[in-house]
């Protein structure tokens, strides 16, 4: 049991945000379950009543920096720490590069990356005062190679794997550790709080057929038994932040494992065979 550790877990209202909430509680986690929309808290605050979990819900918007400022205000003033920070909320926006409009890539970053540097840059002072923390950064296998139709995604998760490794070195001397989740395809309703973009919907475009194709495997995917459920991020994110040493990545899923292998140990051109025969057939 955790004792009186705090934990803070931003996109909190399904899928990865939920169970891992839940997880840190049970574990013994002082937990804040954060979502921009607190209409959508009945379920996991109904769990947390009825096992009497010290969990909270607080209301976060990880693109506003106002509501940052006062869901941690909220929380030092209840707690005075944060022992661990769960960078999870993101979104997936489909389309080719061309389909997509500048303002919808800046819309997929601000979420899924500034989203992440805006959070840690208000914990980390108080991380260092206490000279302690672990922050948890939520990537995926798509923050390691990329497929086609979702070039704004990916970018913004190659982004954040770049972001994590640097401050990893900048917060070590401080105590701070900082941990990459690269999960695969996952049984949550990711596709449900994805999007596309607008002209890729239109069957005119020359990329219809491949962003279509790519969206149906990623459905037939996740229910599938290749995907895997979002329990089992939430337990690799518990065996991470629990560790004396945790390391800097965790991949989740065989498909996830699978995939980096193959990027790692082959060559370009027969990669980009493979992901074209996978993905786009």
């Amino acid at each position: 049991m955790q004792g009186d550790k705090v934990a803070l877990v931003t996109g909190s209202s399904s899928g990865i945000g939920f169970e891992t909430s839940l997880m840190l509680a049970r574990a013994g986690f002082n937990t804040y379950a954060s979502m921009r929309n607190l209409e959508k808290s009945k379920n996991i605050t109904e769990i947390a009543k009825k096992e009497k979990l010290p969990l909270q819900v607080v209301q976060l918007d990880v693109n506003n920096d106002g509501s940052v400022k006062d869901a941690l205000v909220k929380i030092l003033k209840a707690d005075q720490r944060i022992d661990v920070l769960i960078n999870n909320a993101g979104y997936g926006l489909f389309g080719s590069v061309e389909d997509t409009s500048i303002e919808e890539i800046k819309a997929q970053f601000e979420t899924n990356f500034f989203g992440v540097v805006r959070v840690t840059q208000q914990v980390l002072p108080l991380m260092r005062r206490q000279n302690s923390g672990t922050i948890v950064n939520v990537s995926s296998v798509g923050g390691r190679i990329g497929l086609p139709a979702l070039s704004a995604y990916h970018s913004t998760k190659f982004a954040l794997e770049g972001l994590s490794e640097s401050i990893a070195f900048e917060l070590e001397p401080f105590g701070i550790r900082v941990v990459i989740i690269e999960p695969g395809v996952i049984r949550t309703n990711i596709l449900n709080s994805s999007s596309s973009a607008k002209k890729a919907l239109d069957p005119k475009s020359p990329y219809f057929s491949l962003s279509q194709k790519l969206n149906d495997n990623f459905k037939s995917m996740m229910e599938s038994e290749l995907s895997s459920p979002p329990e089992e991020v939430a337990k690799v994110i518990l065996q991470a932040v629990t560790s004396e040493n945790p390391q800097l990545r965790y991949s989740v899923g065989d498909d996830a494992a699978n995939l980096i292998h193959a990027r790692k140990n082959m060559p370009d051109k027969e990669f980009r065979k493979m992901i074209m025969k996978n993905f786009s057939k």
